[in-house]
Order: C-alpha cells, then structure tokens, then sequence
C-alpha cells in the first residue's frame, strides 16, 4: 500500500551495450543511437503523494553495473528552456528550466553492459522554481506570488555513452506556495526519468537520447495521489496522471 505522501515507480532493467572505450577527454555522444529490440520504458509510470511528516516510499534502485572504477570521471547536469510539465487532460505548463546544475562522479562501470552509473551531489542539485518568471500556461505567466519550489533530494542512475541511452532515478519535494498566506505541505516525487517511454493510464511521453554534445530530452509520467489538503486536491484535480519532460545537457569528462 503506498503511504500518503510519496512516489513508486517501477522500471525494467536496462537492456545491456555493446562494450564503449571510457574517453580520455570530455565524452562524446557522436555514436548514432542503436535500434534495439524495445526501445522504450513502457513501465516507468510512478505514483505521487504527501504527508505533513515527509514519509515517502522510494522505488526499486536502478541496478548498477558490475565492474566499478569509482570516482575516475566527473559528471555535469544541466537543465535548459524548452521543458514542459503537464497534469490530468489539462494542457500542458510551458517552462523554463535554464539554469538548473547538477554535478557528480561516474560511482562504477560496466565491461559488459557500457553503461555507467553516475551519482549526483545531492547539495549541488539545483532546479528553477516554477513561478510567473519560469512557467507559462495557455500563453500567460502564472499569477503572482504562486510559486512551487523544486527541491531535489537524489539523482543518479545509467547512462550508455554509446547509444545515448539515459535513465536517473529522481526524488524531490514539490513544495506549493502562495506568497506568505499559504504554504501546502510537500509533494514527495521518487521517479525515473527516461529518454526511452514514459507512460500510464491517460499520459504518455517519449524522450530524446542524448545527441553528440550530451543534449537530451527525458520524460517522466506520475500518478498523483490525494493529500491531506483540500485545497491542492481540488486545484489540482487530484488523484490524476503527471507529465514532466525535462530538456537537459549530460557531459562526463575525465579528471585532468
């Protein structure tokens, strides 16, 4: 039984690569994408909801690679404009993720699979609040003082250099405000966002594998569940389906 207040999900293991030579210099992703048999993460739908006392239930980790090299190469994640959040049939909120950073370190490597697993520091994960200055819907800014603060608690999971194949499992706090008369108690969101197929019951996104300068598009579908205000229940048409794609930019680059 999920607890208010959190996020399942569940994925398929990453399907296994060919071997990929680590670079000696800033990875590039110029390997044209591999077709493989089932491109996409048909599984990756998650469920979303909050508790005032922050109880949350984390998903299955992303399995790791068996070979490790630990701490050899540093990662960067950056966040860019472009990105798209949606809830329920509603259309979707235009936003602006630019500025978003992360950074991290290849924690293993894996001989037979190629893909490598990468952590994040979780004090240098940084995402743009949704606000009137980042988030459009139907055209306009949303209204003033209405702000939800995006505040990451984990990033990590795999990534194949060679078929530009990303999946990093993501867990943050949703925190709704408007200005000092009200404050909702925080969204707790354990996912896992894609660049293969993201999809549930009513929503449904496909993401972009990275390119040869690390930019990708990845996608995330949750299912929001109740919580314990009335408010945010009703404007937010709760329980109902979510959708995130994120447009982001990955480089993995070797220690000088």
């Amino acid at each position: 039984m999920t607890p208010p207040g959190s996020i399942s999900t569940t994925s398929s293991n990453l399907r296994a690569q060919q071997k990929p030579s680590i670079p000696k210099k800033p990875c590039a992703f110029g390997a044209p994408p591999r077709h493989l048999h089932r491109p996409c993460k048909k599984n990756a739908a998650v469920s979303v909801a909050c508790t005032g006392q922050g109880e949350q239930r984390s998903s299955p980790a992303i399995a790791a690679p068996q070979e490790a090299q630990a701490g050899t190469f540093s990662v960067e994640f950056r966040t860019r404009d472009g990105c798209r959040l949606g809830i329920s049939r509603y259309p979707d909120f235009a936003y602006n993720a630019q500025g978003g950073r992360g950074v991290g370190v290849v924690a293993s490597s894996g001989e037979d699979s190629g893909t490598v697993l990468v952590e994040f520091d979780v004090s240098s994960l940084y995402i743009p609040a949704m606000s009137g200055a980042t988030t459009k819907f139907l055209g306009l800014p949303l209204p003033p003082f209405l702000k939800i603060d995006i505040l990451p608690e984990a990033l990590r999971g795999n990534i194949d250099p060679t078929s530009g194949q990303v999946d990093l499992k993501f867990r943050s706090r949703f925190c709704f405000s408007v200005g000092s008369i009200y404050r909702a108690p925080p969204l707790f969101v354990d996912t896992t966002l894609t660049s293969e197929e993201s999809s549930g019951a009513i929503r449904r996104g496909t993401g972009e594998r990275m390119d040869g300068e690390g930019r990708c598009k990845l996608v995330g579908v949750a299912v929001v569940d109740p919580i314990d205000d009335v408010f945010m229940n009703t404007f937010l048409s709760l329980p109902t389906e979510c959708i995130a794609y994120l447009n982001a930019t990955i480089s993995i680059t070797e220690p000088s």
